[in-house]
């Protein structure tokens, strides 16, 4: 049978485009010992990608030119050869990109069994929770009574992440790119939401939002945002730095902050971490959200588009804020 894949057709300079993209057909080889065959009902588009798609050494090999991309997908096994996944699993894999694959198995997870929708293992119970709840406690260790500032906050980590903080006991102050945006932030519990496209200076509107200053900065844009968050930092707070989304689509270098200096004079924690380093610590991790999902504490948000072919439109809507929550494209 065939499968169809979007491959990288080129380099993007800039914001990608739909021209960077190619939506092809390939032969798949039919199954062997211990294989299966797997149908993709659910994939992931994430901001991360987008580095990929430059040829240069990062801590994950670039996408080539002219193969199928890859990324977090939720699938279901319709032939197999192997008893370790039957007809019938549900499994997540980093296969997506393609409506149908052949693994031996390697790669390949069996979803637990479970009320919630399996796209959530995309989402808050998957890479984006994970990388939440980790950069929260395991790397800035946010305390009770703290306040906790998170740049890119309705997206699939930053939502997340202000609803952890929230259940941790924080005061949490948002940056969004939206009034709609905010005013869902706030329903959520939030405390204080900043729509940095409308506020005039994001440090003054940072200022009355944190008056007394931010103990915990969850990073996520870089740039203007971080520049503002040095400079309201208290004493020994710490900046958990998952990602600098303004950055990665610029041509040339960009300049840092002007104030780095903070980071001496405050005696800050700055640390950058990528969450598959952490992933030893997922069962307790799973195990926190799940029961937060339950009782309904967390309140998962997605965005969904339809359709392997509407997967580039999806990527690229990342960076236009075109998503709320977890972006996903569903697969028919």
């Amino acid at each position: 049978m065939k499968t169809q894949i979007i491959q990288l057709a080129s380099r993007p300079e800039g914001l990608p485009t739909q021209d960077n993209f190619k939506l092809a057909e390939v032969e798949l080889a039919k199954l062997n010992d211990k294989q299966v065959l797997v149908k993709n009902l659910w994939m992931s588009v994430d901001p991360y990608m987008r580095g990929r798609m430059i040829d240069r050494k990062s801590y994950i090999a670039p996408f080539a030119l002219g193969e199928a991309l890859e990324g977090g997908a939720i699938g279901e096994v319709i032939e197999s050869n192997n008893p370790a996944f039957p007809v019938g699993s549900k499994v997540s894999s980093m296969l997506g990109w393609r409506s149908h694959f052949v693994s031996d198995g390697e790669g390949l997870t069996l979803l637990p069994e479970t009320q919630l929708n399996e796209s959530h293992f995309l989402g808050v119970m998957g890479m984006p929770g994970m990388t939440a709840w980790t950069g929260l406690t395991r790397i800035a260790q946010l305390k009770t009574g703290e306040t906790l500032f998170v740049s890119a906050a309705s997206g699939a980590v930053g939502s997340v992440a202000c609803q952890i903080g929230k259940l941790m006991g924080a005061r949490v102050v948002a940056s969004v790119g939206s009034d709609e945006k905010a005013e869902h932030l706030k329903a959520l519990g939030v405390d204080a939401v900043i729509n940095y496209k409308t506020c005039g200076d994001l440090n003054t509107a940072l200022a009355q939002a944190a008056p007394e200053g931010i103990d915990v900065y969850f990073e996520n844009v870089g740039g203007e945002h971080l520049s503002a968050a040095l400079n309201h930092m208290k004493d020994y707070g710490r900046i958990a730095v998952c990602g600098m989304i303004a950055q990665y689509n610029d041509t040339a270098p960009t300049p840092g902050p002007a104030n780095l200096a903070q980071i001496i004079i405050k005696k800050l924690k700055l640390e950058g971490f990528i969450v598959f380093d952490h992933w030893a610590h997922y069962s307790e991790f799973a195990k926190q959200m799940g029961t937060w999902l339950a009782q309904g504490e967390i309140k998962p948000e997605q965005t969904i588009y339809e359709g392997l072919s509407q997967a580039p439109e999806a990527f690229i809507g990342l960076f236009e804020g075109k998503n709320r929550g977890k972006m996903l494209v569903k697969l028919g």
